[in-house]
């Protein structure tokens, strides 16, 4: 192998919890010149990390415990995580399953490797070895919780699969290597679930509240209906129940004070049962208005029936 790298100097800077080294070497640059470079690396060893899920029920086991690095870098320090270990000299599907029982309590028959990883390459030359396996109520043979006597207090917390990612997109669960997993589990190994989308584009906008370029507005926000169905979702226009409701309440004209008080807010209503906005057509600030609303709620907000995954 043609060289390219050569060592001129490694500097013990700490040995106390970790391997912390300050090394000077040469690199060989793609246009053939060496220039001298100066690097610390941090030497922690190879880990592990594994996801437990429950293909049946959608389920995931994840771990709650308390990381101090997180808490110096403006966090609460409690992070969200998919069980994890360091090898120390074992294989890593046998540290993983040591890691399991002691960390969530379940002894899961087998688990399956799905890729090697280095996490932060310029500074720290830890490789993590991902699993992922199924576990049941008949794997659980302890309550989990770590082990005391090395500083742990792991709190166990089962979730649904679909929501641990809705936690990923409002901020709540922050750890790379969970969410790396928790998006190879939706792209591999679950089949995707059927949503509500709620499909938002212009009504008024646009019209001057001329009720034939309305309707045909609400037109054009039905042509996404059937495709949306065909894909295996459950598609709803908020006119389709707001309409009524206003109708229903007396309401005499769109603009009205009924109207106001009814419509954008039945609509915001609806929302908390949909899964996914589609935000369809022109300008409207209603349509994003509800787009806004969504991504507050932590939802899906599509822009093209592409993006779409069929169920």
């Amino acid at each position: 192998m043609q060289e390219y790298v050569r060592i001129k100097n490694v500097q013990l800077l700490s040995d106390d919890w970790y391997i912390l080294k300050k090394t000077t070497f040469d690199l060989k640059r793609r246009d053939g010149r060496w220039q001298t470079m100066s690097r610390e690396t941090y030497d922690r060893g190879n880990g592990a990390v594994a996801l437990l899920y429950n293909r049946a029920r959608r389920t995931v086991l994840l771990t709650r415990q308390f990381r101090f690095p997180a808490y110096v870098n403006q966090h609460d320090g409690y992070l969200i995580e998919a069980p994890a270990g360091m090898l120390d000299e074992a294989h890593p599907e046998e540290r993983m399953h040591a890691e399991l029982e002691e960390e969530t309590g379940h002894k899961v028959a087998e688990l399956r490797q799905v890729f090697d990883v280095f996490m932060s390459p310029g500074s720290v030359t830890e490789r993590l070895h991902f699993f992922v396996g199924e576990y049941d109520a008949d794997s659980q043979i302890g309550s989990g919780g770590g082990l005391e006597h090395e500083g742990e207090d792991i709190e166990v917390l089962e979730l649904d699969a679909d929501q641990a990612m809705d936690m990923v997109v409002r901020g709540e669960i922050m750890d790379g290597k969970t969410i790396m997993l928790l998006q190879y589990l939706h792209l591999h190994l679950l089949p995707p679930r059927s949503m509500m989308i709620l499909i938002a584009g212009p009504y008024r906008s646009g019209t001057g509240d001329d009720p034939a370029r309305m309707a045909a507005n609400v037109a054009a926000m039905e042509a996404f209906v059937l495709p949306l169905y065909q894909r295996g979702h459950t598609p709803v226009l908020g006119e389709w129940l707001a309409l009524p409701v206003l109708h229903a309440a007396g309401s005499t004209k769109v603009g009205d004070a009924l109207y106001e008080e009814i419509f954008h807010p039945h609509c915001e209503r609806l929302l908390g049962h949909c899964d996914a906005v589609l935000r369809v057509g022109g300008p409207s600030a209603g349509a994003d208005a509800m787009a806004a609303a969504a991504r507050k709620r932590g939802l899906l907000v599509y822009h093209d029936l592409a993006e779409i995954p069929a169920a």
